[in-house]
């Protein structure tokens, strides 16, 4: 296994592949009520495909793969693929991004399956305004899947928490107290990624989000948990679990960004916020061989800039956030 840098001296090791771009939830930051407009069910990667572009990348340096989606879980076939991908022996942690409506009945078998780690999105912890996000009462189902996920081992399990004014902003503290008890909650500042159509909520920025929970105590910094995340971690006084801020608007985080993207239709993104896109689906399916494979990589490799534009309000990207996998 080698090692790649893109131009800036940034070490590529972290693959990020969305599954598929369906989803059983309509959150109000991610599409409008009716849903997007789905990709072709032709034009999804196939597994193989996939593994394909695994194999090379993991030869090339890269030791860390997150699965996302969409949600990764409605796609067909999701523990089989995780077993496959658990058989890479450099592949040192294989993560998920799910927003835990079906982990419930899959968690154990995810687990078994060779699946290190899971990171749940819940944006409250209300039923009706977790209802009003997700346009979805499905709270109860993602508060037992968090509890099995628990159950059959999985740790640390981190809650992604996207912070909205006028929607869950006022339940900043009550995410906050639930840390004391053993929970690791991100809050994530809101990305201006928006499908055509969806109602943009309200920024709310890490540094007001600070202000707000100074009142449960002073947050000390304390050592990041396992994974490959931008967040940078905090604890309140006698707390078990950890309080994380991800600020891509705010203090964006690109001086370190180590990792690539594959869409759920085989497009490989240098970065989140750019329209560049690299190819591989068609490479894949004209039979290139790993060397082909390789050199386009790399060709994305080059193409990481050195930042995105957002706090100035310039956002390249025009994928919904469904195909792209956050």
């Amino acid at each position: 296994m080698s090692g790649i840098s893109d131009s800036f001296q940034r070490p590529i090791n972290y693959l990020r592949i969305s599954l598929t771009d369906r989803c059983n939830l309509r959150c109000v930051y991610c599409m409008p009520p009716e849903g997007i407009t789905l990709i072709p069910h032709s034009d999804i990667l196939r597994y193989e495909e996939i593994l394909s572009v695994v194999r090379v990348a993991v030869e090339m340096g890269v030791n860390k793969v997150r699965l996302s989606g969409g949600e990764p879980l409605v796609r067909a076939g999701v523990v089989d693929f995780i077993r496959m991908l658990s058989s890479f022996k450099d592949i040192d942690d294989l993560s998920l991004t799910t927003n835990g409506v079906l982990l419930k009945e899959k968690a154990a078998a995810l687990r078994d399956a060779g699946l290190k780690r899971v990171n749940i999105s819940l944006d409250s912890l209300r039923r009706q305004t977790f209802e009003e996000i997700t346009r979805h009462d499905r709270l109860t189902d993602v508060l037992d899947g968090i509890k099995e996920a628990e159950m059959v081992g999985f740790s640390p399990i981190k809650i992604n928490v996207v912070v909205m004014r006028g929607l869950n902003y006022d339940e900043l503290l009550d995410f906050a107290r639930l840390t004391i008890d053993g929970w690791n909650v991100r809050f994530i500042e809101l990305m201006p990624i928006m499908n055509k159509g969806a109602k943009q909520p309200e920024f709310v920025s890490a540094k007001e989000m600070w202000e707000t929970l100074s009142s449960l105590g002073t947050l000390q910094p304390c050592s990041p948990l396992a994974g490959n995340g931008p967040a940078s971690y905090y604890q309140l006084p006698g707390a078990r679990g950890t309080i994380g801020f991800i600020t891509p608007v705010s203090d964006h985080f690109c001086f370190k960004c180590n990792r690539l993207r594959l869409t759920a239709d085989g497009k490989l993104l240098p970065c989140l916020l750019s329209s560049e896109e690299v190819d591989l689906r068609s490479a894949l399916r004209a039979g290139a061989p790993p060397e082909g494979i390789k050199q386009l990589i790399l060709k994305a490799v080059a193409a990481k800039p050195e930042g995105h534009r957002v706090s100035q309000g310039v956002v390249s990207q025009k994928r919904p956030m469904t195909q792209v996998g956050g």
